[in-house]
């Protein structure tokens, strides 16, 4: 199976030949210029040669494209309308926005994710190592001294000794614990369970509703630039939403759409856009710059998303400092104050 192309990499492909195409310059010229970019890697010279030879035989782009295998199926159809209309430098051109959009999306959940993972794993270590390798140390001095370890301290150490007697069993635990991160982290359908799950926590289930947002409204805003209906615009989108209960919302919109609905009235009825978001589109079709108005939601929906994450991990990072900071004052104190009595007492 092929894999996919980055969003990263459809943004490139797509701002290069957007600019070649408006500079007058045919889809296979460009092709060929593309190829033989001195930083194209091997995979990209052989994707440009692939699509240049799939154009020359069926005439069309969005065939080739196709064919590849390597493009999303919204990317194609759109590229589909800006050959059949004329405008494929334009279609292109948002095209290449959209997925440098989609690509800070990404970013955003992945540090979203990341960085709790990584300072609870931090957490974690630091404890092994307190229970494993310092507590031994301290019992050792508590024996030359003729005394054990006892009360917390003992406790812990005890905690420590069994890890180290059924340490299998622990790293056996910890992969059969760690599978299905992996599994939620490295395959769609993975994501999806685990997004659903994260959808329980008013945090992400706000933050994966103006990831939908920011999506519908930056597609939509590409297929009303290109000239298409709102009705249109909206099946179209419904490819690049992965939030079921969002594609309900869009097929609400739709139904009203067809009942003869004003589309700023319909996507207020589906609750797809509220507040702020609703009063800017009712203006921008009333002024007919409905495209331009849903670009500026998706920009607003972005820095929604950043603000959200960034207030999260603002308060996330002293809350698990403070954690750490306890953890370790508390192993130590458990095991200094009877120490220090030891000693003061000789």
């Amino acid at each position: 199976m092929k894999k996919k192309l980055t969003n990263s990499d459809l943004s490139y492909f797509c701002g290069q030949l957007s600019m070649i195409i408006r500079a007058g310059i045919s889809s296979i010229e460009g092709l060929y210029m593309m190829g033989d970019d001195i930083d194209a890697s091997d995979a990209e010279k052989k994707l440009y040669a692939d699509l240049r030879k799939g154009v020359e035989e069926d005439g069309f782009l969005h065939i080739a494209m196709e064919k590849s295998g390597l493009f999303p199926p919204y990317m194609v159809k759109m590229t589909r309308i800006g050959e059949e209309t004329g405008t494929l430098d334009n279609v292109l051109e948002s095209l290449g926005k959209h997925y440098a959009r989609e690509e800070e999306i990404r970013q955003s959940i992945r540090q979203a994710v990341t960085y709790p993972i990584v300072m609870s794993a931090m957490i974690l270590v630091v404890i092994l190592v307190l229970l494993l390798e310092v507590m031994p140390v301290f019992r050792q001095v508590f024996r030359q001294l003729g005394t054990e370890m006892s009360g917390f301290a003992g406790l812990l150490f005890q905690i420590g000794d069994m890890i180290r007697q059924y340490s299998t069993v622990c790293i056996v635990v910890l992969v059969v614990l760690l599978i299905p991160v992996l599994i939620c982290v490295r395959t769609a359908a993975g994501r999806r369970v685990g997004m659903a799950f994260l959808s329980n926590f008013s945090f992400f289930r706000k933050l994966k509703n103006d990831i939908s947002v920011s999506r519908f409204a930056d597609g939509l805003s590409l297929t009303l630039h290109s000239g298409f209906s709102p009705d249109f615009g909206v099946e179209m989108v419904s490819e690049i939403i992965e939030d079921k209960a969002f594609k309900g919302k869009m097929q609400e919109c739709r139904r009203h759409l067809t009942e003869g609905a004003p589309f700023d009235q319909a996507l207020k009825k589906s609750q797809i856009l509220s507040g702020v978001d609703a009063r800017m589109m009712a203006i921008g079709h009333r002024t007919g710059s409905a495209d331009t108005v849903m670009e500026q939601i998706s920009d607003m929906s972005q820095k929604r998303i950043d603000a959200r994450i960034s207030s999260a991990l603002g308060t996330i990072e002293p809350v698990l400092v403070l954690l750490l900071s306890v953890i370790i004052g508390a192993v130590l104190m458990s095991v200094m104050f009877p120490l220090l009595g030891i000693v003061s007492s000789i």
